[in-house]
């Protein structure tokens, strides 16, 4: 059973991560509690995790919202860029036939909302693909190190594939991993997890979607 504190938490992360607070914005435990319908109690729980996250900072008149910036940005795809190749090389070694047609179902919601050229339903299909490679690398540690650094980037990522051709570019690199995880070539995964999150990265930072 999932807490309310952890409720509230993840709630409040996903619309700060998605932009519907803004940053600079002053959130008070007492507006929180009325929108979210709880107590104070589970909301100043949630909102000590969240300034452990660095995405709030407390004020005298309450917490004020920091959200991701550009730095941040840079910051959190230089880590991956170290890790995600390593988990992609990891689950080929390691995948099993379960594991494998859990990752080719998910590439194929993402084929789905791709020609639909849905957004939001890309970006979430998306995660879902990365979140399989993590469970597949089969290390917990790794798996806690990149999952809250890929939600980071919840609102950029829609917002990048919003545009058709990186939508379809996106695709294609999740099709090539898999193909490479398919087969058990940790390397060929490696190599080609690197490069995508570089195209990711690149799409973010120069749209200049990001203060």
């Amino acid at each position: 059973m999932i807490s309310i504190a952890d409720q509230v938490f993840e709630e409040l992360e996903r619309e700060i991560l998605s932009g519907s607070f803004e940053r600079g914005e002053i959130l008070t435990e007492l507006k929180l509690s009325e929108r979210l319908g709880v107590s104070r109690t589970p909301i100043r729980e949630a909102l000590r995790r969240l300034e452990q996250e660095r995405i709030i900072e407390p004020t005298s008149k309450g917490v004020r919202v920091i959200g991701i910036t550009r730095s941040d940005i840079a910051d959190i795809c230089e880590i991956r860029l170290r890790l995600e190749g390593l988990a992609a090389r990891w689950a080929a070694e390691r995948a099993d036939e379960a594991g494998i047609q859990t990752l080719r179902e998910t590439l194929e919601l993402q084929e789905f909302y791709t020609l639909k050229q849905d957004p939001e339903s890309i970006k979430n299909a998306d995660s879902r693909f990365h979140q399989a490679i993590y469970a597949l690398c089969g290390s917990h540690s790794m798996q806690d190190t990149l999952d809250p650094l890929h939600r980071k980037l919840l609102k950029y990522r829609r917002v990048s594939v919003s545009k058709t051709s990186r939508a379809q570019l996106s695709l294609k690199e999740h099709q090539a991993i898999f193909e490479a995880i398919a087969a058990h070539d940790g390397e060929k995964a490696e190599k080609l997890s690197i490069q995508h999150v570089k195209n990711a990265r690149d799409s973010i930072l120069q749209r200049g979607i990001i203060a």
